[in-house]
């Protein structure tokens, strides 16, 4: 295998031709072996340092700091990093020392070796593209790797938006099949009045759809970025209108609207916006999980359960109990869900360990925010392709849970008074009979009219029964 030298602060060193990667990220590899999971796992983002670094170039050359044919070897190489191409060249952990440095020079030395190529060049031949002093100009990894960060976590949040409106338009879906479907709502895990198996789902779309909007709301936050900063927020070694410059030339290369923040130095070291989009993400997730807790208890039995609604059988439940079938994507969920939660904590504990200038542990941030929207977007199509989408209804159990249920007497609570209702709540739960029968049997209602209340139509949505219903309730027996 043919080797070139590379020489860095630390030394020399020999990197193989086939490697676009350079010295420092060479050190890197060596240095952190920490997750295995490197940043080649995370497209979005390498293709958002492509996109930071393509802007700065753009914004170097025109303020005359940056030749021509050096522009369009840096912007060539970009476009093939935002194609897709030479990702494999990304071989940092993601979890590194060094406030990101890594990253950012994993970046500048491939953008580097690919543009000498495109130039005629052969791979580390610095002199004619410095991954340094001609990708790196104008900035720092400070500015640069946040930068490039919140353009990925605009567009993986928007990802996620996407996701959540397939579950919610399942769940949507769902609804307006089981609009008929009349069953018993439950607080505390106990009987309480009756709904319909539509109202319930509609809930949940409903749940989803006020979450949309607030990722949407935590999407605004990246919007504002720090390129320019260089350092610490001083500007130091970048031109006086080159702050400005590189807001519009990144906008012109993501088509997003980045905006520069209003001061530098603070948005170099505050971190509180990824708090806040991992607090949003707990949300998403908490909510998510009681959902998922509900379908679990609603199709739990079959013959001991709820057994209200069907959930797709998947696979085999057990490796020793025949006919057994498990809620298995509702679980995985809950397990996502689970750990979307705990990470909330690790990226609150590295925003609050930052000291002074900059927050070095945004790495740790990078990683645990690309983990936790990856897997709550996988885990939401997945629910929604896989199991709220084939979800049937048992139609003849849930109108016989309302039927036996004591429940039911909040509903015929208008009509016998609240003293009538309290007896035959109390004998249904002494003798086990319904409240149905009771009721007929103590003449407390004809049939007609009982049959009438509890139509669904009738128990579903607010009445107003007025003084003749009052009138009609008869003595307590």
């Amino acid at each position: 295998m043919s080797t070139r030298l590379e020489h860095d602060l630390i030394g020399d060193k020999e990197i193989s031709n086939d490697c676009y990667y350079g010295v420092q990220t060479a050190r890197a590899m060596e240095n952190f072996h920490i997750t295995g999971v490197t940043l080649s796992k995370f497209p979005t983002f390498i293709i958002s340092l492509a996109k930071v670094k393509k802007a700065a170039a753009l914004a170097n050359f025109e303020l005359g700091l940056l030749a021509e044919k050096k522009k369009n070897a840096i912007c060539h190489a970009c476009d093939e990093l935002i194609a897709g191409r030479y990702h494999d060249q990304f071989m940092v952990d993601m979890i590194q020392g060094g406030a990101g440095t890594s990253t950012n020079m994993n970046a500048n030395e491939v953008i580097a070796n690919i543009g000498l190529e495109f130039m005629g060049f052969a791979k580390g031949e610095y002199k004619h593209l410095h991954p340094n002093n001609d990708v790196n100009l104008s900035q720092s990894t400070n500015d640069a790797y946040p930068t490039a960060l919140r353009v990925a976590l605009y567009e993986k949040l928007g990802e996620l938006n996407e996701s959540m409106a397939i579950i919610k338009g399942a769940f949507a879906k769902k609804a307006t099949e089981f609009k008929d479907v009349i069953k018993m709502g439950r607080t505390q895990l106990q009987d309480a009045v009756p709904m319909t198996l539509e109202q319930e789902f509609r809930t949940y779309a409903v749940m989803i759809g006020e979450d949309i909007e607030r990722i949407r709301e935590a999407q605004q936050l990246v919007r504002e970025m720090n390129m320019g900063a260089t350092a610490i927020g001083t500007g130091i070694n970048a031109h006086p209108e080159y702050t400005k410059l590189v807001e519009s030339k990144l906008q012109e290369v993501t088509g997003r609207p980045f905006v520069t923040a209003g001061d530098l130095i603070e948005a170099t070291q505050d971190t509180g916006a990824y708090v806040q989009i991992s607090g949003v993400l707990k949300r998403v997730a908490t909510k998510m999980s009681k959902i998922c807790n509900d379908l679990r208890l609603l199709s739990s039995g079959p013959r001991t359960g709820f057994n209200e609604i069907n959930l797709p059988a998947m696979q085999p439940g057990s490796s020793i109990m025949p006919g057994k079938v498990n809620p298995v994507i509702p679980e995985v969920v809950n397990q996502v869900c689970y750990q979307v939660i705990g990470t909330d904590v690790a990226i609150t504990m590295a925003s609050e360990g930052g000291q002074l200038q900059l927050n070095v542990f945004e790495p740790l941030i990078a990683y645990n925010l690309f983990n936790s929207i990856n897997m709550m977007k996988n885990a939401f199509e997945t629910l929604a392709t896989s199991c709220v989408c084939g979800i049937t209804a048992n139609k003849e159990r849930c109108l016989e849970l309302v039927l036996n249920s004591i429940g039911l007497v909040t509903a015929l609570n208008p009509y016998l008074g609240y003293e009538n209702s309290t007896i035959v709540a109390k004998e249904a739960l002494q003798s086990g009979r319904s409240v149905y029968d009771i009721v007929l049997e103590k003449g407390f209602l004809e049939k007609e009219q009982l049959d009438e209340i509890i139509k669904p139509e009738n128990m579903i949505r607010p009445k107003n029964y007025g003084l003749s219903e009052k009138h009609k309730i008869k003595p307590v027996v």
